[in-house]
């Protein structure tokens, strides 16, 4: 790559990479406030879980419309849209007098702004990097960053509130949110808007509706049966709506807001899966130690960032590496590497906590699971985005977002769930919680075990002139990207 081409580079992934930290960090970072917020505006660990949940959630709900608009809208402009959405929402929660108005600012703003900016983030990339060694290393950066903030959440969450207060949190993002606005303004959208580009509005509605009430659900396991039963309900017949709808678009030859032929690519199907039990494992990690050590343990917000140092540093040396790791190993070999890795953290977690009550106990585990976590983020996105042509990249990237911040609010939701049901209880709802997302964890190195034989190989290098070495397979039905087979 000349000087010239390098710079550009930066200069693109710069704020691309940025602006996906600060969406992970928002999502983690809140953890270790539970207890201040809970008792500056008098509230429950439920309703700070609640705020959380929605958050991502509503990023999950919104991230495949999201999507669809960058081509209507275009990709900068959603990009720009987004980031002012979420400085507005970061700085009315850092106000907020209340739960309402956090929830407000935090879950729904914040959260709107989000799906909004994430898919532009890697539609941008995938157009910018054509050679799988340069995407492969340009998704490394970006989804490295997108670990880190979720990692490091706790840790600069913690810092903040101690030293100043749980709101000034809010305040660095949007100082963060400005940054990324400056650095962006040399980003180029190299594809031309289309506001003729039909956008399905039911299809929309119908999604983001069934997968409210999937989660919304979950967080009422422990209160109401009953309303458990029926939103669940609610959310299977909404489904099966959308998925009806979508199907009755295609054979009309409407334009469906999402294309059921995304799911007859195996590949990117086990991709999805990794993806999200990923997030959901990382989000649901972070939300059950938090709790464990602020509401039994009785840390404070910055003791309890510091313990999860352990689980930065993890995650950061395993992102880092992302590059020549996939040089080196197939891309399933460092997937299914994660996942044994992270289940090992888990185990590590469950064994040393009646073991030892100092807080030392609780690093291994937590480093464990970040250097599983972060080693895998990059190669299964990787496999999702390059198991498609670019002309469908702008829905298999909402499909596959959409997919890890549903994994993101399922992992806060479930075993935040169990521990908040009976956290009374200490040790045990904490070891339940761990139990379940090690369940997860088997199901997504299950997923990895089935990634078929043409990922046996590691990616190879580029060329010096930019273009794809000889000898390197792509996957069936992709233009313009592979993966090594």
């Amino acid at each position: 790559m000349s000087g010239a081409a390098a710079v550009a580079g930066r200069r693109l992934l710069a704020p691309l990479a940025l602006a996906q930290f600060i969406c992970s960090f928002a999502g983690s970072n809140m953890n270790v406030m539970i207890d201040d917020i809970s008792r500056d505006l008098d509230t429950t660990v439920k309703g700070v879980q609640t705020t959380i949940t929605l958050f991502l959630l509503v990023m999950a709900v919104l991230m495949i419309p999201g999507s669809k608009l960058t081509d209507r809208w275009g990709r900068k402009r959603c990009f720009t849209v987004g980031l002012a959405l979420y400085c507005a929402g970061a700085l009315l929660s850092a106000v907020a007098p209340g739960l309402g108005v956090l929830i407000l600012g935090n879950s729904l703003l914040e959260g709107v702004g989000t799906a909004l900016l994430i898919p532009p983030v890697y539609i941008l990339t995938t157009l910018a990097y054509t050679d799988v060694a340069s995407r492969a290393r340009a998704f490394g950066l970006i989804s490295g960053a997108g670990g880190v903030g979720a990692a490091a959440g706790p840790l600069i969450g913690g810092l903040i509130t101690t030293a100043i207060s749980w709101r000034a949190a809010f305040v660095f993002q949007a100082l963060i949110v400005a940054t990324i606005v400056v650095l962006s303004r040399r980003v180029d959208d190299p594809l031309p808007a289309d506001p003729q580009r039909p956008f399905d509005l039911l299809g929309a509605v119908l999604s983001g509706a069934g997968m409210l009430c999937l989660v919304l659900g979950i967080l009422q396991a422990s209160e109401n049966a009953a309303l458990l039963v029926v939103l669940l309900a609610l959310a299977a017949l909404l489904l099966l709506w959308f998925a009806l709808h979508v199907r009755a678009d295609e054979r009309a030859g409407r334009e469906p807001l999402l294309s059921l032929e995304l799911f007859r690519n195996r590949l990117s199907n086990l991709g999805l899966v990794t993806q999200n039990v990923q997030w959901l494992l990382l989000m649901g990690i972070s939300f059950v130690v938090s709790v464990f050590l602020q509401t039994v343990r009785d840390l404070n917000a910055i003791q309890t960032g510091l313990v999860f140092t352990s689980a930065t540093v993890g995650v950061l040396a395993s992102s880092l590496a992302a590059e020549r790791l996939a040089r080196r190993r197939a891309q399933r070999t460092l997937i299914r590497a994660g996942f044994v890795t992270t289940i090992a953290g888990i185990a590590l977690l469950l064994a040393l906590v009646d073991v030892s009550d100092e807080l030392v106990a609780f690093v291994p585990g937590l480093l464990l699971i970040g250097l599983g976590v972060g080693v895998m983020l990059t190669p299964s996105v990787n496999v999702v985005q390059s198991a498609f042509p670019e002309e469908r990249q702008g829905e298999i990237s909402g499909l596959s977002r959409s997919v890890s911040n549903l994994g993101s609010s399922l992992g806060t939701a479930i075993a935040g769930t169990i521990l908040v049901a009976d956290i009374a209880s200490g040790n045990r709802s904490y070891v339940l919680a761990l139990i379940v997302l090690a369940g997860f964890a088997l199901v997504g190195l299950a997923a990895a075990l089935r990634l078929p034989p043409q990922l046996t190989a590691p990616l190879e290098a580029s060329s010096p002139a930019g273009r794809p070495r000889r000898g390197r397979a792509r996957l069936p039905g992709a233009r313009g990207s592979a993966i090594g087979r």
